[in-house]
């Protein structure tokens, strides 16, 4: 039964990273309370929230007394053990519910999924020995990808596969785990749709991005995508139909191939607010942490409209390699947002922050968006 949560009321996110931090800004701001739990402390989104707990996930004693506390629960990232959704479900509604993680957490089930209710995506080979990763090399052809069937994420448990010879070390490297070998797509390019679905199967899509990654990691987002508006409506209605089959309650993003011939291939569901969809908390009337917050409480989703093109450029560990950036640089864009997670260990590859240009087109908030982040580490102008 649905149930309307008010201000005042708690929310429990399960993970403290950068989407429980934007997550718990816009609680907060609407007048909601918010604790958080994970392994961690003085976390990006503890920071920020009324009450953080430091407990394993697998603490299932730890993870009850949280839930025993909270109108409701959500989570910020996949990589929670599926006990423990079901743990707090047990004691107070969560959103998204237990199954859409478990389907959404493991490759094999989410392509599985993907395929049983029809949805399109790269043709792949369930792979669970030596052997097997050689038949199913034979099957699909080669390039292929090799993928760690569970919890993997910016690149992470991945191998690209050329030739023959690549097999055997590529089953190596990622520990003779399960996994799936997935067809090599040459695409033109890598699209997202971030949307959510309420308690009642209202549906509301945000602009959809087009995304450029780099070693993995998403790099530069730009919103609404400069694609055929045919190839956009298009993502859109796969993406509602995975919100429906799943009978998903949140925001989720949908990844998506965009090949050469102009079909759209499922890459990745992510059962959360995502990094290609920070844009949105600058440049929509509604954002989608905002979103997510309204769908758990029971609230009407807010309007997605995007008030002006926008361009978002991850900020990763890497650009303090010469010392701290220039942040002064940055905000000298007087069109550029700056958001920075509160993480207190930059690291090559981790994300520390994200910028956020507003203009006139895309290709105008992207060009001034990297040009910002360009000059974080522009040391020479300061001398």
């Amino acid at each position: 039964m649905k149930r309307v949560l008010p201000p005042g009321s708690v929310i429990g996110v399960l993970g403290s990273g950068q989407l429980g931090r934007m997550f718990a800004i816009a609680a907060r701001r609407m007048g909601y309370r918010v604790h958080t739990l994970s392994p961690d402390e003085d976390t990006p989104t503890g920071q920020v929230s009324d009450v953080e707990i430091r407990a394993s996930y697998g603490d299932l004693d730890a993870v009850r007394g949280f839930a025993s506390r909270a109108d409701v629960v959500t989570f910020e990232f996949e990589n929670i053990p599926t006990a423990s959704i079901e743990a707090c479900a047990a004691l107070v509604p969560v959103h998204p519910r237990a199954e859409v993680l478990h389907i959404t957490q493991h490759r094999l089930r989410e392509k599985t999924f993907l395929v049983k209710n029809g949805f399109p995506c790269a043709p792949f080979r369930h792979v669970r020995s030596a052997a097997e990763l050689e038949t199913a090399a034979a099957q699909i052809g080669l390039p292929a990808v090799l993928k760690t069937a569970g919890f993997g994420y910016d690149g992470k448990g991945q191998r690209l596969l050329k030739s023959p010879q690549d097999l055997a070390p590529a089953w190596e490297s990622i520990g003779a785990a399960e996994a799936v070998l997935e067809k090599f797509i040459d695409f033109e390019c890598e699209l997202s749709v971030v949307a959510a679905r309420d308690q009642d199967g209202c549906f509301a899509p945000f602009p959809v991005c087009l995304n450029t990654h780099s070693q993995h990691i998403l790099d530069l987002t730009v919103a609404p995508a400069p694609i055929d508006p045919r190839i956009a409506a298009r993502a859109v209605e796969i993406t509602r139909g995975i919100l429906e089959a799943l009978d998903a309650v949140g925001v989720l993003c949908v990844e998506f191939f965009l090949t050469r011939s102009g079909e759209l291939l499922v890459n990745e569901i992510a059962p959360r607010p995502h990094n290609s969809g920070h844009y949105s908390f600058d440049a929509c009337v509604t954002s989608q942490f905002e979103q997510q917050l309204r769908a758990v409480c029971g609230l009407p989703l807010g309007s997605t409209e995007q008030m002006r093109p926008a361009a978002m450029a991850n900020v990763l560990g890497d650009l303090w390699a010469g010392g701290e950036p220039l942040w002064r640089r940055a905000a000298a864009f007087p069109e550029v947002k700056l958001h920075l997670y509160g993480k207190l260990e930059p690291r090559p590859g981790r994300k520390m922050g994200h910028l956020t240009a507003l203009a006139h087109s895309v290709e105008e908030a992207s060009e001034r968006v990297q040009a910002a982040r360009a000059a974080l580490t522009d040391r020479a102008a300061e001398s």
